[in-house]
Order: structure tokens, then C-alpha cells, then sequence
């Protein structure tokens, strides 16, 4: 069972890709409110949808690696949160704001939910993670969308004022804070947090 702490990193963590490709949409797209709340929603239900899907494949095998979901889960965290790290610490900021906008209409729409798809991949791998831990995945997918919806609109309004190296930031912390919420679920199983007294 997850606690409120807990899925609230995980949230934050999660909806760190979105926070910075949303960033990297209002700097290059400069959207008013109402484009910002659309584009939000997109990447919003769009994250949200998938940690249930890697949920659904997760449980179907989770009878057969019971012994080892800690492990399982540890990895998968430990991997998506060092690919962001990586990729928060390696991104060049030209590679971003140096592309052409490209047409609006039904190609800027397929643009945005491709991103939004790009960015949502990493939770359906923690989604497979949770299927071990029998986590409410419910609660969490909820979470996630809602954290991403507010972040991804957030990183849209303030895109056009601060450029990419504010999401580049978040890529790191959020890369941090899910190798330390991976570590911190392998170490509860493992019984050493009890030992210690958390």
C-alpha cells in the first residue's frame, strides 16, 4: 500500500517529462489560457490512461514473480528515473528551441498527442511496477493526470517567459525522486526500514 506521500512523488515525478515538453510547446507556441487548459487535459488524461494499461499487463504476470516484485519494482523505477536524469542532465536546450514550429490544425493536434504520448511511456512502465505491489492503481492514475494536467498547462503559460531550462530542472528532480522512491520500496520489502525504526 502506497501513502499519500508516496504517490504524491510519484505524481510529481511522473508528470516531470510532460512539465518539460509543455515548457518546450510554450516557448516555441506562445498559447493563451484556453489553448494552455486544452493542451494540459491532452497530456492530463493521456498519463493517466497509461500506468493503468501497464497495470493490466503487470498483473497478469504478477502471480508468477511474487517472490521478486520488489526487485521488479525497484528496477523498473530505477530505470525510468535514471533515463530521466540522464536526459534532464544531457538535453541540449538548442535541440529544442531550434525546431520549426510546423503547421497548426489537425497536424499540430496528431504534434501534441504524440508528445503527449512520447512523454506518458515512462508511466506505463511504473504501471507494470505497480501491478507487483498491488497498489490502488485507481488512486495513482488519478493522481498522475490530474499532477500532469496542472503542470502541463502550468509549463505551457510559462513556456514563452522562461524557455527550456526550467523542465530541464524538473527532468532531474523528477529522475531523483523516482530512484529514491524505487530504493525506498525495495528497502521496506527487504524489512530494513523497519530495523531502523521508519
Amino acid at each position: 500500500m502506497m501513502s499519500p506521500i508516496a504517490i504524491a512523488v510519484l505524481s510529481l515525478s511522473m508528470s516531470a517529462d510532460a512539465f518539460a515538453a509543455a515548457i518546450s510547446r510554450g516557448a516555441k507556441h506562445h498559447p493563451d489560457f484556453d489553448q494552455a487548459i486544452r493542451q494540459g487535459l491532452v497530456f492530463g488524461v493521456i498519463e493517466a490512461l497509461t500506468p493503468l494499461i501497464g497495470f493490466g499487463v503487470g498483473i497478469m504476470f504478477a502471480g508468477l514473480v511474487e517472490a521478486v516484485d520488489h526487485w521488479i519494482a525497484f528496477g523498473l523505477l530505477g530505470l525510468v528515473g535514471g533515463k530521466m536524469l540522464y536526459e534532464g542532465l544531457t538535453h541540449d536546450d538548442a535541440d529544442t528551441e531550434g525546431r520549426p514550429e510546423g503547421p497548426k490544425g489537425s497536424r499540430g493536434l496528431f504534434t501534441l498527442i504524440a508528445t503527449a504520448v512520447g512523454t506518458s511511456i515512462d508511466a506505463g512502465a511504473v504501471g507494470v511496477g505497480l501491478a507487483f505491489l498491488s497498489a490502488n492503481i485507481w488512486i495513482i492514475a488519478a493522481a498522475i493526470g490530474a499532477t500532469t494536467f496542472a503542470l502541463a498547462t502550468l509549463g505551457m503559460l510559462i513556456g514563452k517567459i522562461v524557455g527550456t531550462k526550467l523542465g530541464r530542472a524538473a527532468e532531474i528532480v523528477g529522475g531523483i525522486a523516482l530512484i529514491l522512491l524505487g530504493t525506498k520500496i525495495l528497502l521496506e520489502h527487504l524489512g530494513f526500514l523497519q530495523s531502523l525504526g521508519f
